[in-house]
């Protein structure tokens, strides 16, 4: 049985870019283009009317940036589409912002096609960190200083704390449950547990959590 495709919106105030964008994606058969946006608000009221599995998200946008356009998406949809934030520097404050809005990863601009295809794939699977390596440097570098631990942190299982360092280093569930040698479905109920304890929406915010609180490194 033939999957749908992955339907995709584009938001981004360059007309080239979204032309770029759609052309690249456009040319994989499993990746759609189903709406572009210029502004965030735009943004907005694109996601809302056509459902889309994945937004593009430029961060820098006139009249709602995409820091804003992605809180208000993931406030006001039952089932938000996963949103991917396409920055020009990955060390931006803007980027880091939109990750702990909600925002399930981030692109360059600059990015390869087959990496650009790659992540949108990736962000729909939502069972690995988009660029784990990225995610970490920026939280190192823009991550606020808590005057005590969480309060999370006491109430995670040894098993879920493994799980939740684990993730925030970029390991699918296929590759916890080989390190852990359990099933994948162990996993996936560790991952809810986690995710749930946290507070967050999904891997992307619990990574950001687990370093902002200095949990990566506790042991």
């Amino acid at each position: 049985m033939t999957r749908p495709p992955i339907r995709i919106v584009l938001a981004d105030d360059e007309h080239l870019v979204r032309t770029a964008l759609r052309a690249i994606l456009s040319a994989e058969p499993d990746l759609e283009v189903v709406g572009e946006a210029a502004t965030g608000a735009e943004a907005v009221s694109v996601v809302r009317d056509l459902g889309p599995d994945v937004v593009l998200m430029d961060v820098r946008m006139p009249q709602t940036d995409g820091i804003r356009a992605t809180e208000q998406i993931l406030a006001t949809l039952d089932e938000p589409p996963r949103i991917v934030v396409v920055t020009t520097f990955e060390n931006d404050s803007y980027v880091y912002d939109a990750l702990r809005a909600g925002a399930a990863g981030f692109l360059l601009k600059r990015a390869e096609a087959e990496l650009l295809v790659q992540a949108v794939r990736l962000v729909v699977r939502s069972d690995s960190l988009l660029f784990p390596s990225a995610v970490r440097a920026l939280a190192a570098e823009h991550a606020r200083v808590y005057p005590a631990p969480p309060a999370w942190i006491a109430r995670l299982t040894g098993r879920e704390s493994e799980v939740l360092r684990l993730m925030a280093a970029g390991l699918t569930n296929a590759e916890i449950a080989r390190r852990m040698e359990v099933g994948p479905a162990t996993v996936k109920t560790h991952v809810a547990a986690v995710l749930a304890k946290t507070g967050t929406r999904d891997r992307t915010q619990a990574a950001i959590a687990a370093y902002e609180a200095g949990f990566m490194k506790t042991r």
